[in-house]
């Protein structure tokens, strides 16, 4: 059985090149760092400054409105100069800017350098994402974005156990922690990770960096990706409250301390590490879209659970749910904003793609705070199912939309 194991992993390993390989690895450092802080913010928050989840919900609306300039600047960046050194800059520009935030000593304070730290921090995502696609043909991508999720995971089982340890006795030292991860991830790019963005056509007339930005034209004119985008989004509204909501939500409402809540995320991170490979590859033969329904499905059956059930193995039934939708999404997700790219537009398309995401966790946890903050919050949860049902159809929709362009692609075929 153990030779089995072994031959099984070195066959997946020679699948994939070296340099491929070695993203994984700094991503996975990389992450741990994102892991010991993220799930603690909102109780951070809460806690030190005293404020309610509406305050913290326009806070996360601030960072995310932010982070739209700082991932636009770094999408046509990221085309136009590369991948690693926009990479670097986030990194050392996310090292200081935690620091920063370790140190604020009121809400105030905490809000202006929200501003900052979403243009600064958001910087490299583009090029993170367009380094995958340059690496690996459009067969392997849905593949490769599963075995970063894995990476990703293992560093959230990781993460946030320890996370909790340090929390437990100072917030700071998660600050402090994050910063030295991230700094640590800039020597090993600097070291090991190649530069990946493809060589331009010689003949290719060179870009102004006002054509490069008015690129963007050209990805909002995209009709199909922008109707994909839009059931994205709506997939995010209910997703997003994982990682800002539903910690504060049951240790109020449930009194879940925060090792309970902490625990739910590593079981969510386990499972990912364990099954996301193999479910990517079960599912690589079926229509994307139709997956991306499936998975959003879960999600709305998963969150909505949340508002009717009461004991921690129900919690964690819950997640589970949520868990199987999003090894069904994500990676299936990545890849197709791969495929909708230009191979010389990969920075602009996935920082587009962001916005999907971006808009969701600056208007979501200022809306669920209302919600929370309110008479009845288990409501929440129900609104979050009832989006997630929106998002499926939409992408029923897309589905449907496909098969009938494909069948009318077909000479001699009539629908």
């Amino acid at each position: 059985m153990f030779k089995n194991t072994f031959a099984n992993a070195s066959k997946i390993y020679h699948e994939y090149p070296r340099t491929f390989w070695t993203l994984v690895m700094i991503t996975f450092i990389d992450r741990i760092g994102g892991a010991l802080i993220f799930p603690f913010f909102a109780l951070y928050l809460t806690s030190k400054f005293n404020v309610g989840m509406t305050d913290v919900g326009v806070l996360f609306a601030t960072f995310s409105l932010s982070s739209f300039v700082g991932s636009a600047i770094g999408g046509a960046l990221t085309d136009r100069f590369g991948r690693k050194g926009i990479i670097i800059f986030g990194l050392i520009a996310s090292s200081f800017s935690t620091v920063a935030m370790g140190f604020a000593g009121s809400f105030e304070f905490f809000f202006v350098l929200a501003l900052f730290v979403g243009i600064l921090t958001d910087v490299a995502g583009p090029a993170h994402q367009a380094m995958v696609a340059d690496i690996l043909p459009e067969e392997k991508r849905a593949d490769g974005y599963g075995i970063l999720r894995v990476a990703f995971n293992l560093s959230v089982v990781i993460g946030p156990a320890i996370g909790g340890f340090l929390a437990a006795r100072s917030y700071l030292m998660l600050f402090l922690t994050d910063a030295t991860i991230s700094l640590l991830t800039v020597v090993l790019i600097s070291l090991f990770l190649p530069e990946t963005k493809p060589e331009a056509h010689p003949d290719a007339p060179k870009e102004t960096m006002a054509k490069t930005f008015g690129g963007y034209g050209k990805v909002f004119c995209d009709a199909a990706f922008m109707l994909f985008l839009g059931a994205v989004l709506l997939e995010v509204f209910t997703y997003m409250n994982m990682n800002t909501t539903l910690g504060v939500y049951l240790r109020d409402q449930h009194g879940t301390p925060e090792s309970g809540y902490g625990l739910l995320l590593s079981l969510n991170a386990a499972m990912v590490v364990l099954m996301q490979f193999p479910i990517t590859r079960r599912i690589e033969k079926f229509p994307p879209m139709l997956m991306m329904a499936l998975g959003t499905f879960l999600y709305a059956v998963g969150f909505a659970m949340y508002g009717f059930v009461g004991a921690y193995s129900m919690f964690m039934l819950a997640m589970v749910i949520i868990t199987i939708g999003e090894m069904i999404v994500a990676p299936v997700s990545q890849a197709l904003v791969a495929s909708f790219a230009p191979e010389d537009m990969r920075g602009r398309y996935m920082a587009v793609s962001g916005f999907s995401w971006g808009i969701p966790y600056a208007i979501g946890p200022y809306l669920a705070g209302l919600v929370l903050d309110g008479p009845r919050p288990d409501f929440l949860w129900y609104a979050a199912g009832f989006i997630g049902i929106l998002s499926t159809l939409g992408f029923l929709a897309l589905h449907r939309m496909r098969q009938t362009r494909e069948v009318k692609a077909v000479p001699g075929v009539v629908v």
